[in-house]
């Protein structure tokens, strides 16, 4: 199961984070986004990082791996799909607070929006 890429509490609450020319916007309303940038953002701290996986799906990669590959192929495939999901909360400069579950794709999109 992945980031759900949305507000989890505070200002904003349910409002998706989606990807728009490749930076991370709130979709805060009909037509209406908000950067998620340096101009829209007085501070960010990472609350949580997971890595999550699906046990299923890791059982059947290192079963086809060690067909494949053997004892390296186990391990290897046992590693692959690792999705970060990442929960971050952000101090807007304009005082609201948003507490946000992320994937690695709009994560890292904020992270550099902020330079």
């Amino acid at each position: 199961m992945g980031a759900k890429n949305w507000v989890l509490e505070g200002d904003y609450k349910h409002k998706a984070v989606i990807m728009q020319g490749g930076k991370a916007v709130l979709n805060v309303g009909l037509m209406k986004n908000l950067k998620l940038d340096s101009s829209t953002i007085d501070q960010i701290e990472v609350v949580d990082e997971d890595s999550q996986k699906s046990m299923g799906s890791a059982v059947a990669r290192g079963a086809a791996g060690a067909l494949l590959l053997g004892p390296l192929g186990v391990v290897a495939a046992a590693t692959a799909k690792t999705r970060g999901v990442h929960v971050v909360a952000i101090q807007f400069k304009d005082g609201k607070r948003s507490l946000l579950e992320l994937d690695d794709t709009r994560f890292k999109a904020i992270k550099l929006a902020m330079f």
